[in-house]
Formats: C-alpha cells, structure tokens, sequence
C-alpha cells in the first residue's frame, strides 16, 4: 500500500503502537521510538536530526520486533520514508 503525505498517520501514534505490541523493545531501538513520540510529519526535527533519520535509525534497530504488526508499521514507516523521497530496497 502507497500512502501520500496526507494520508500518513502522525509519527507519535505510530511510536505508541510500537510500544503497546514490542514488549520488551531492543535497547538499541527505544531512543528511536521515544524520539518519535514527539514527532508528527517524517519532515519534522528532533533536535539536530530530522525525523527520516530517526525513522530510519528505529528500522535498523527493528530488526528483532517481529509479527503481523511489525510487519504492517515496518512496512507503513518504509512507505513514508520512500514518500519523502529516500529510496529504499
């Protein structure tokens, strides 16, 4: 499924799913999701890093959070990012 910048879901709601199914989350992945709590649109910034970069850093992190849901918010997270013009495989 392609979305456009208006259809994605603000970053926030999608870092709260996140939290309420990956219990425990990896380490290396929850600066990531935090930093998304605070984040709307994937042109946002987080201190000095933009919200593509956070997005990305959390997918690299991702790798141990499996099921259907992460497989759906891993999907709609790339989705955005490619949305915003950052090519991914």
């Amino acid at each position: 499924m392609t979305t456009t910048a208006t259809e994605d879901r603000p970053l926030s709601q999608i870092a709260r799913e996140i939290q309420r199914d990956w219990r425990p989350p990896y380490y290396g992945a929850l600066p990531y999701i935090n930093a998304m709590m605070s984040l709307d649109q994937i042109k946002d910034m987080f201190y000095a890093d933009t919200a593509q970069d956070v997005v990305l850093r959390f997918l690299t992190n991702a790798a141990t959070w499996r099921g259907d849901t992460a497989r759906r918010v891993k999907a709609e997270l790339k989705a955005i990012v490619r949305s915003n013009g950052y090519p991914l495989k």
